[in-house]
């Protein structure tokens, strides 16, 4: 049984205290703006009704994070394991160093989603994003997968300027064939192959069905898989050629 909050007129240190000191599953009614919810929490659920201010979920360990509307800045930032879903649309730097866990977004991402994003031993993190994607996504991307679905872009392109600037490890899916994109020497491009899609195949499924969408009808359009190309990006930085 989840336990009931109203946050309506809350200050952010008065609202998180109130949560660490309740145990068990919250629903959080009247939430805006209050920063660092769910930071560092572990095994339990929390349902946000509102609008959660910048770093919700922040070094998250584990449990649930459900947001029924839109999500400020740094959402998951520099988390470690659990989930985040936000059914509205999110701000600039989600997952920002992010080291494990799943952040599901139904809506757009602001810039620099994924920025420093990286594997940890075990643990893969997985972001995905249901619209489009502001610039800098996946920016110096040292792990893990990105996923971009374009869903509902309103013509806009998937994703905005320089995408995975300074990418040196893991993935990025986008929806899209690509072709008026432009990404850094550093990085291959190219048309993403069913052993690809294969890789992402439960993330997608898992994504579709809390969501409510037809897995099928998204893998029905063509993906584009973004990977590095060099083991050392920044030696044209650095070294004189």
């Amino acid at each position: 049984m989840m336990r009931t909050i109203d946050a309506t007129g809350m200050e952010f240190t008065e609202l998180n205290g109130l949560l660490r000191r309740t145990e068990g599953d919250i629903e959080l009614q009247g939430c805006l703006g209050q920063r660092f919810i769910g930071a560092g929490m572990g095994n339990r659920k929390i349902r946000i009704h509102g609008i959660p201010g910048n770093a919700l979920g922040a070094y998250l360990n584990g449990g649930e994070l459900e947001v029924f509307g839109n999500a400020q800045d740094a959402v998951g930032d520099t988390m470690n394991a659990g989930t985040i879903l936000v059914h509205g649309s999110i701000g600039d730097t989600a997952g920002y160093a992010m080291r494990g866990g799943k952040i599901y977004v139904r809506g757009n991402a602001g810039y620099r989603t994924g920025i420093h994003m990286k594997a940890y031993k075990e643990h893969l993190p997985v972001i995905i994003i249901g619209g489009r994607a502001g610039s800098f996504l996946g920016e110096y991307q040292a792990g893990g997968i990105l996923v971009v679905l374009g869903l509902h872009t309103d013509g806009r392109p998937i994703v905005s300027n320089y995408p995975c600037t300074g990418m040196h490890g893991g993935k990025l899916f986008l929806r899209s064939d690509c072709r008026d994109l432009r990404f850094p020497k550093q990085v291959t491009a190219r048309p993403a192959s069913p052993e690809d899609l294969e890789e992402i195949g439960d993330y997608l499924e898992e994504y579709c069905a809390l969501f409510g969408l037809d897995r099928s009808h998204i893998l029905s359009s063509p993906f584009t898989v973004v990977t590095p190309d060099s083991a050392n990006p920044y030696r044209q930085m650095y070294v004189a050629n």
